[in-house]
């Protein structure tokens, strides 16, 4: 059983808005299309869990746009937690987990005490390098790599 890809997004610089999209290319020399993040590394593509988004929000009491957490992939029925070195299938696309992404002081800057409410099971998502890119639309499947 696999998930789905429900949003994209990306910015331009540092502190910059989050800009949706409809679609978006990731490759292993530019990560997210865009993305001021996208050079080769371990940090090319971070991935949020819709439902690790979501209890963090009800920790809050809130209701806060996902890209408020300021990740480039949002994706549903998949979990994240403890997946470093696991391969990422969305769509065409192979991401390799490289970690945890850990909540920044920005975090709290959006909401009082959002950072906290993400650290408890990767809730703040994982980073990844594209080991295999694709074009990337929302609908798109996410599975585990079936090799692993």
């Amino acid at each position: 059983m696999g998930g789905k890809l429900i949003g994209i997004a990306r910015r331009e610089k540092s502190h910059s808005a989050m800009e949706e999209l409809e679609g978006i290319d990731v490759s292993p020399a530019a990560g997210v299309a865009g993305d001021f993040r996208g050079r080769p590394g371990d940090r090319q593509v971070t991935v949020l869990s819709r439902e690790a988004w979501e209890a963090a929000c009800a920790e809050l009491g809130t209701d806060l746009a996902w890209t408020t957490r300021r990740a480039n992939l949002l994706v549903e029925d998949v979990d994240l937690e403890a997946t470093t070195g696991r391969s990422l299938c969305i769509g065409s696309a192979q991401l390799e987990i490289t970690g945890e992404t850990d909540p920044c002081p920005r975090m709290d800057e959006q909401r009082s005490g959002l950072r906290a409410a993400l650290e408890p099971a990767w809730r703040g998502g994982a980073t990844c390098r594209v080991v295999q890119g694709g074009n990337l639309r929302p609908g798109d499947p996410v599975k585990w790599d079936s090799a692993e």
